[in-house]
């Protein structure tokens, strides 16, 4: 029997790569936003508009490589190299297939795009941006997939120094086509379009392998691709919940939402804490079930949410603390730090049902147990969250505070249910 102590430790080997490279993600979102809008407001109105669109699509295509860990990780811990790595290829394609399916979908979108009725004058910024960042998605596609094959196999490091470097190339790339030479958002989207390039391109070069000798199958496919659509859709659920909360917020007043977007930006921190545990014990509960060993899966999961119910409440004890001197950083209207001032404290209350279903989410992905994850979270996010939010912002009229209430009954549903099938499955 392994030690919880060894436990810790590779969950702390593997989860803390990935956490610095999410939160690099997280840095290159600010920064692009800040030059952006130091260009322009409308250029900031329109890449926020485009954004909006691709993070969706963002969740789905990573999602769909998710399935590349459970399956590539089993293989590596029984010493099968030749079929991880055919699984690799496997996950390169359906990502590529799914990129494409995915830009065929946006350009019915951009050729029908007044119908989402954008004011005139973002339509010249809005189209050649979402063109650029379509022509990026199977470079995109590509880096998921070898990330998660790079993951499975126990190399953590590799993806975020690669990570870290795309940042840094993003922000220069920024500077230069911004304003140097005064593209502005297009400018923007080019830096992005080269970045996830490099992306595709280092990894490949870094994870080179020996030729596969193994040819890839229908089964193989079929596999990775059962595994990854429950979990893409599972994923877009949950920020279709948050993006809806958005447009509840901007029914209630422009201070609201701008405090929602505040306090997202904050609460993705704490999240990416949660994440990386997640995916460390992901790969570690892939490994066990490569060698089926069952007792180390049930160890190793409730090891991982140990550590992140410690950590998410001390992280969020300190933002909490912290909140007006964190909200300032971000404005100085005095209203919309009074309305996030309130958001605080459901953004506290749901830490412990956001641990528990990225933790175990994360564990029913480590062995393969992924199918029903979409009604999961339709029940958890359609049925409970947003009806919520609904009934205590508009219904009971608690105004902007109601919409952050709802989110801890969808969150606690969400990680009690994975929380039973992960007792079920794991027996």
């Amino acid at each position: 029997m392994i030690s919880t102590r060894q436990h810790i430790r590779d969950i702390l080997r593997l989860g803390t790569p990935i956490v610095i490279a999410q939160l690099g993600v997280v840095v290159q979102g600010i920064a692009d936003t800040v030059m952006v809008g130091h260009y322009g407001t409308p250029e900031l109105s329109a890449a926020g508009f485009v954004n909006n669109i691709y993070n969706l699509i963002i969740f789905f295509l990573l999602g769909l490589s998710y399935s590349t860990t459970p399956v590539a990780g089993a293989f590596w811990s029984s010493n099968q190299r030749d079929k991880a790595r055919r699984t690799l290829s496997e996950s390169c394609i359906i990502g590529i297939q799914g990129s494409i399916t995915v830009i065929a979908l946006l350009m019915i979108l951009y050729f029908n795009i007044e119908v989402l009725d954008q004011p005139q004058e973002l339509l010249p910024l809005i189209k050649p941006y979402f063109l650029v960042l379509a022509a990026s998605l199977p470079f995109m596609a590509i880096f998921n997939s070898y990330k998660q094959y790079s993951d499975a196999i126990g190399d953590t490091k590799t993806p975020m120094y690669v990570m870290i470097a795309s940042n840094i190339l993003n922000i220069i790339g920024n500077y230069i086509l911004i304003f140097t030479c005064d593209m502005g958002l297009l400018g923007a989207g080019f830096a992005t379009f080269l970045s996830r390039v490099m992306l595709a391109v280092t990894m490949i070069y870094l994870l080179r392998t020996p030729e596969v000798k193994l040819r890839r199958t229908k089964e193989g496919f079929r596999k990775l691709t059962r595994l990854g659509l429950p979990i893409s859709f599972q994923l877009c659920l949950e920020a279709s919940s948050f993006n809806i909360c958005a447009i509840f917020m901007g029914w209630i007043s422009a201070t609201a939402l701008a405090a929602h977007q505040i306090l997202c930006t904050l609460s993705q921190v704490v999240f990416l804490v949660h994440y990386g545990i997640g995916a460390a014990a992901a790969i570690s509960i892939s490994h066990y079930v490569g060698k089926n060993n069952r007792q180390e899966v049930r160890r190793v999961t409730y090891t991982a949410y140990g550590m992140s119910l410690f950590v998410g409440i001390v992280l969020s004890t300190i933002v909490f603390i912290m909140r007006r001197p964190l909200l300032e950083l971000f404005t100085i209207d005095a209203d919309v730090i009074a309305t996030g001032m309130l958001l605080f404290i459901p953004y506290v209350v749901y830490q412990v049902g956001d641990c528990t279903q990225i933790i175990f989410s994360n564990a029913l992905r480590g062995i393969g147990r992924v199918k029903a994850m979409i009604t999961d979270a339709a029940i958890a996010y359609v049925v409970v969250s947003l009806p919520m939010s609904y009934l205590f912002a508009f219904t009971l009229g608690y105004g902007a505070v109601g919409v952050w209430w709802g989110m801890p009954f969808g969150l606690t549903t969400a990680g009690v249910i994975f929380l039973l099938r992960f007792i079920r499955y794991s027996k």
